[in-house]
């Protein structure tokens, strides 16, 4: 399978000047419209206190949705973009997690595309959370093996994913604790094609597959912003249980422990660490199977039966606005290839960054990384945290 060769910094930088300057033109275009024949409305895209570039106004005063176009920058699947119409109605305090509807489509150089649509909700006094997510895409990829196991250097196996489904689940707060305790089920109809067989891990009906899974999850998230936290804990038990009971053709599990801290080192320097560990159990697809996810490296490059990463990020805001990112990390996945025999493989990236603080009163900073790991650098843009999570 044959691919366009990504192309690097004019589609990212295009993208990135789309995301920054999206909210500001959908502003000017809302404040003419409003205005008609009278005087143009005072912008709302500038902080009234610096006057610096700022959406906080326009999130919070916006009818409907507001346009973001964002790229795409991950080698698995090329370079592009995501268009969405995009609403946040941000929590009173500011801390809670705010309510967001999205609604859009993905395009790459490498054939990938997709539409999807969802909805966060925050409920009775930020007591429940619910989430509401639809999805249909056509995913291009390349198979490097499994731990240890790998494919020999450039024999990798291109192959493409039809995935068409939906999710739909809620997580309700014990008490006044940081603690919720919450049960999802997903649905999703899956093809793949794939240049050659067999390959490692590959088993015949992995072609086409109706998965269904229920997801039972506990977490305890006392994180200081919902966007880009600066203080706290979050860590995360989530055991997605796949079965033919729930209407899907096979039975396999895929539990995940997510741990993540942040805490200020100074007023304006912040340390955050992330840790994870994934695991599959016999019968999961291959296109399915845990892999190291850190800056730097491709996805779904070091896959396994089990995978773990450790990263650590620094952030120093030595300016109200600007802030500049130093992160650091290692990851490993492994497999069992015969019973009492295991190979396993290991990586390490780092790289930098910066961020701008683009809606001040939701706490929402937008930046770019750079990421540089066993191949070729790679660039992340950045909203919010690079360790978002709903």
């Amino acid at each position: 399978m044959t691919r366009p060769r990504p192309r690097r910094w004019h589609a990212l930088a295009a993208g990135l000047a789309g995301v920054l300057l999206g909210g500001a033109l959908a502003a000017g275009a809302a404040g003419a419209a409003e205005a008609g024949a009278a005087a143009p409305a005072p912008p709302r895209f500038f902080d009234p206190q610096d006057g610096w570039l700022d959406v906080s106004g326009f999130l919070d005063t916006a009818y409907g949705f507001v346009p973001v176009v964002a790229p795409i920058t991950e080698p698995a699947v090329g370079y592009g973009a995501a268009g969405a119409l995009l609403f946040i109605d941000r929590d009173a305090t500011g801390k809670g997690r705010p309510n967001i509807a999205v609604l859009g489509g993905l395009r790459t150089d490498n054939g990938t595309q997709g539409l999807f649509a969802a909805h966060l909700g925050t409920w009775m006094d930020n007591r429940l959370r619910t989430l509401v997510g639809v999805v249909d895409a056509d995913v291009n990829l390349d198979f490097f093996g499994l731990g240890g196991d790998r494919l020999p250097a450039g024999s990798e196996l291109g192959y493409s994913v039809a995935a068409r489904g939906g999710t739909a689940g809620a997580s309700y707060r014990i008490g006044a604790t940081p603690l919720w305790v919450g049960l999802q089920y997903g649905l999703a109809n899956t093809s793949v094609q794939m240049t050659r067989s067999p390959v490692p891990g590959f088993a015949p009906d992995d072609r086409a597959l109706r998965l269904a899974a229920l997801v039972p999850s506990i977490t305890f998230d006392a994180r200081d912003n919902f966007f880009t936290p600066t203080e706290g804990w979050y860590v995360d038990l989530s055991v997605p249980l796949f079965r033919k009971a729930l209407g899907g053709d096979r039975d396999f599990e895929r539990p995940v422990l997510t741990a993540m801290g942040f805490t200020p080192l100074a007023p304006s320097t912040y340390l955050s660490a992330r840790g994870a560990l994934r695991s599959s159990s016999e019968g999961t697809p291959f296109y399915l199977r845990p892999f190291v996810l850190l800056r730097g490296v491709q996805a779904m490059k070091y896959q396994g039966e089990q995978a773990a990463e450790a990263e650590l990020e620094l952030r120093w805001q030595f300016h109200p606005r600007l802030s500049a990112v130093a992160f650091a990390g290692a990851g490993a996945a492994r497999t069992e290839l015969v019973p009492g025999r295991e190979r396993g493989q290991t990586v390490s990236a780092g790289g930098l960054g910066f961020r701008y603080l683009l809606a001040r009163t939701y706490g929402l900073h937008l930046g770019l990384d750079v990421g540089f790991g066993p191949d070729q650098p790679i660039y992340y843009v950045v909203f919010g945290s690079a360790w978002a999570r709903p």
